[in-house]
């Protein structure tokens, strides 16, 4: 873990150098507010609308964001944050789960990845993690999203920023967070119904996020 936060810092510290290094100016497409995102995603139906406090949205720093619950008959609950940050020169960059909910009491249980075919022919590798607090347990999901393309690896994220900075100038991405509780349920069942639920949501976020 020391060498995986050694690694990760001095990627930043090369991402900001490369990114502050590079003055032209951005060239950002408009994108469809994300509260405008549809409430019902197939059989999923958003269940009320989060709000975030002023001192939540200034660690957070996201342009646009959206945090709701969906859920569907039979029970299954899926509960859904994409914050998207139109440029991440200046420090507002897209902030991993895994550094924000073990500062909020949440203890990791268990870490990988998992591939979601989200359409015909095109599935997405995303973060798998198990997290508890208590006796609440939560699968989390968890993905970075830039110009249509969604990876599960933070470094490779902070690659493709420098990257795409330099050559499209843009920095532009998001991060979408899917969570579901596992307490008192089936495991195997909770990862069907949140795979599920990234299928469904899948086609809608590439009409709101720029490509």
């Amino acid at each position: 873990m020391t060498a995986r936060l050694t690694v990760l810092t001095l990627l930043l510290l090369a991402t900001a150098v490369c990114l502050r290094a590079s003055t032209t100016q951005e060239r950002v497409p408009p994108h469809r507010p994300l509260a405008e995102m549809p409430r019902h995603l197939g059989e999923w139906t958003a269940q009320g609308e989060r709000e975030f406090d002023a001192a939540t949205l200034a660690v957070l720093r996201a342009d646009d964001y959206v945090s709701r619950p969906y859920t569907r008959p039979n029970g299954d609950l899926a509960d859904l944050y994409v914050g998207y940050y139109q440029s991440q020169r200046e420090g507002d960059t897209v902030h991993s789960p895994m550094n924000c909910l073990p500062g909020a009491g949440w203890q990791l249980l268990a870490v990988g990845r998992s591939s979601i075919e989200a359409a015909p022919g095109r599935s997405i590798l995303v973060n798998r993690d198990v997290v508890q607090q208590g006796l609440d347990t939560r699968l989390v999901l968890y993905w970075y999203q830039s110009h249509g393309r969604a990876v599960a690896s933070e470094y490779w994220s902070r690659a493709y920023l420098v990257l795409d900075g330099l050559r499209l100038h843009r920095t532009d991405g998001s991060l979408i967070r899917v969570i579901s509780p596992i307490r008192d349920a089936d495991a195997a069942a909770v990862e069907r119904g949140a795979a599920d639920f990234v299928r469904a949501l899948a086609p809608v976020l590439n009409r709101h996020l720029p490509e």
